[in-house]
């Protein structure tokens, strides 16, 4: 057994496979570790709603980062810490984005909308806004746009989406308010992703684990590389990481 105490997990390409699955083996590992005494924390870019079933699937008692950090959830499912944009703001690159021919995701404390706003915008708190498009000069205009606004930054980039938080939101900020929370550091968690905005909690890590789908970026600053999200990649560092396993 190593010191650590918690394994922090990004969702999509990393704990789910790519029919949006966890496989029983990886299952049975997160389980095992939990029977250990580790405690696992779901750390995505998904809104709390997305996550519930997979959190009752694995019968996990711990707190949930969601919307790369926009949100931290007790173990009762009550938020805890909440990260809003400017109203303004969020019409703001909504309209930019669409102006460019993006599909759009907003979200909500209440809910989320793709390719639309509710009329009245500004009754609502928003936590997080997400776009996409097949073409790398676009995506490079709504990147150029995010980093003209005050307020605002790029929380994660792949080759078809551009993800933005309120600056200063990300896995590894909520990350660290939990373990002071649980009285443990930043040393004693195995945290496991993919894609850009897990590069952070990663690095902060005592032990970060890329997968073996990761963007190159990712790998690049991980202590290990384990294998895909097809092929259990999680199951896979937690056998070996934590518990010896080859």
């Amino acid at each position: 057994m190593t010191d650590i105490k918690m394994i922090a997990l990004d969702m999509d390409g990393t704990l789910l496979n790519d029919n949006k699955e966890i496989t029983s083996w990886t299952k049975n590992q997160i389980r095992k570790a939990q029977h250990a005494g580790i405690t696992v924390v779901l750390c995505t870019g998904r809104p709390f709603p997305h996550c519930h079933t997979y959190i009752q699937d694995l019968q996990l008692h711990s707190h949930s980062i969601t919307c790369n950090g926009g949100q931290i959830y007790a173990v009762d499912h009550s938020v805890m810490i909440e990260h809003l944009f400017d109203t303004a703001t969020l019409a703001n690159l909504y309209h930019f984005a669409q102006g460019l021919g993006m599909n759009t995701w907003t979200i909500s404390t209440k809910e989320a909308y793709y390719n639309d706003l509710p009329e009245n915008c500004s009754a609502y708190q928003w936590l997080k806004f997400s776009c996409s498009h097949k073409d790398e000069e676009v995506l490079n205009k709504m990147a150029e746009k995010v980093q003209s606004i005050d307020g605002v930054e790029v929380s994660n980039r792949t080759a078809f989406t551009v993800e933005v938080n309120p600056t200063g939101v990300n896995k590894a900020a909520a990350l660290e308010w939990v373990c002071e929370k649980l009285g443990i550091t930043m040393k004693h968690v195995m945290a496991i992703g993919d894609s850009l905005n897990d590069i952070k909690m990663i690095q902060s890590a005592g032990i970060g684990i890329a997968m073996g789908n990761a963007q190159k970026a990712v790998q690049q600053v991980a202590d290990a590389i384990t294998d895909t999200n097809n092929n259990d990649g999680v199951g896979k560092a937690i056998e070996k990481f934590i518990f010896g396993g080859e």
